[in-house]
């Protein structure tokens, strides 16, 4: 990794130690599994959730005399990937062999890429509350994943899966331009939002196809780089925080009782919120790599860079640019429409030929809202972009006011059916008569006489009326000729 910094100190990051402020210095190796329905090397399947050892190949097994053959799909997802982080691209990289023994590696070495990788340096701009945060990425390789050693089936003995084993890896890479929790947090979340856009890594970092290794270090602000530890497999965002922080504050205790932090890996334990040591941290130079003599260079011309950037999809920055510019939303409303692509589809599927601005409401805090309260995901929506069109289209026409249309919401939630036909066949139209208006708005102002003198002297209280003139018309006057009656007859114009 690279060691050049590129932040300026930022006081606001610091944290408060017993001799002074420190910085956090952090940067992360993001393992993304490339979506792929064969592995890098081998066409066994990469499906999650099989029988132990139901996805290995020969090549996987490491059987004598299996030769590894380059997936064109992965390449093809890995160069997709770089053009997505706006990261140059290699037209020629190396595999090599990084060796390294573990029951769960069969060939002894991890098939990997080293100093010639598929993508070179790009970035990521991350949407701070107070600034936008730009973190360098400093390369993209392709790798094979290991198997799983289990532990916790037998008390004398440990078994080994080899499904993962040869699965396509991207490694990611960043420069060490974090500065704090929040920004790790930040950045694992853009770089899954970019994957997932792509369709190149699926993100669920509960399966194992999305881990984070993080490096922390600490420093007296602006000074020289300190010793970093790694904390390997985090599969989490949250626990990606919480790792960095207890890190953060372990080193600084050390380094003012006057200790020196050991360059290790380590473990985050979510339980114990506490990270604690596993092994002492490897160098380059320890996994004694070279070129894998069993393939040859991979080398492809700009033509098919250019062919697989054209085939790109819009990506979230870019979207969210659009929907403030075209839609006229505001960037926390189009930062949360664009978080997954599903959600931005939903929505300007809602939005077209709408008003813009109330659709978002709506997709937003009534039907984001409703399935975060339930637990569901966006595809399994009781409540499809049509429906939710057609509940808009009746509070815009009139013919029904707000509330009716929250509890129209409700019966498509709950019934299902089309929003148009439920309100003709239940009777929700909003009343729109003003003389049955003024009947209501009457018999409310002439019961409650002082009620009437007091919103004289205090017009706030005119919200009183509309509450009870709106109770009293079982929510079905129209607001605004409710309001506009109501300040005639106190006298309130």
């Amino acid at each position: 990794m690279s060691i050049v910094d590129t932040r300026t100190p930022d006081p606001k990051k610091f944290l408060k130690g017993a001799t002074g402020d420190w910085e956090m210095v952090i940067g992360m190796e993001v393992h993304a599994q490339v979506t792929s329905h064969a592995k890098l090397f081998s066409g066994a399947s990469t499906e999650f959730g099989s029988e132990p050892n139901n996805n290995v190949s020969l090549v996987d097994a490491a059987m004598p005399g299996m030769l590894p053959v380059i997936n064109e799909e992965c390449v093809k997802q890995a160069i997709r990937t770089g053009l997505g982080l706006k990261a140059e691209i290699n037209l020629k990289s190396v595999f090599d062999r990084k060796n390294y023994f573990y029951p769960d590696l069969p060939q002894g070495y991890q098939i990997s890429q080293f100093k010639q990788p598929i993508v070179g340096e790009g970035k990521i701009l991350l949407d701070m509350p107070d600034e936008q945060v730009e973190v360098g990425v400093e390369r993209l390789h392709l790798e094979q994943d290991a198997g799983k050693s289990l532990h916790d089936q037998h008390p004398t003995m440990s078994f080994v899966d080899l499904n993962r084993s040869g699965v396509a890896l991207m490694e990611i890479v960043s420069k060490p331009d974090i500065r704090s929790a929040d920004e790790a947090k930040a950045y694992l979340t853009k770089l899954r939002m970019i994957l997932r856009y792509l369709g190149t890594c699926d993100g669920n970092m509960d399966q194992g196809s999305m881990r984070a290794d993080v490096n922390v270090s600490v420093r007296r602000p602006g000074g020289e780089f300190g010793t970093r530890c790694e904390i390997k497999n985090v599969n989490s965002i949250r626990f990606v925080g919480q790792a960095i922080e207890y890190e953060a504050r372990r080193q600084i205790g050390i380094l003012e009782d006057g200790g020196q932090i050991d360059q290790e890996t380590r473990l985050f334990d979510p339980g114990k919120g506490e990270t604690r040591s596993m092994r002492s941290k490897e160098e380059a130079h320890d996994y004694r790599y070279f070129p894998d003599p069993d393939l040859l260079p991979l080398e492809f011309d700009q033509a098919y860079v250019d062919a697989l950037a054209e085939g790109l999809p819009e990506l979230p920055d870019e979207k969210k640019a659009r929907f403030i510019d075209q839609y006229g939303l505001t960037p926390y409303d189009a930062d949360i429409l664009v978080i997954e692509k599903a959600s931005a589809d939903f929505f300007e599927e809602v939005a077209k030929g709408r008003d813009a601005k109330l659709s978002a409401n709506w997709v937003i805090n009534e039907l984001f809202g409703r399935l975060n309260k339930e637990g569901l995901e966006l595809a399994t929506s009781p409540v499809s972009a049509a429906q939710l069109g057609g509940i808009i289209d009746l509070v815009k026409d009139g013919t029904i006011s707000g509330k009716i249309a929250k509890d129209l919401f409700e019966i498509v939630w709950t019934e299902g059916g089309e929003p148009a036909k439920l309100v003709e066949e239940r009777g929700m139209k909003q009343v729109t008569d003003l003389g049955a208006i003024e009947k209501i708005v009457d018999e409310i102002v002439e019961a409650n006489p002082e009620k009437v003198e007091q919103a004289r002297n205090k017009p706030g209280l005119l919200g009183w009326f509309v509450g009870q003139v709106m109770k009293a018309s079982q929510g079905k006057a129209n607001p605004q000729a409710v309001n506009d009656l109501l300040k005639k007859k106190i006298g309130l114009e």
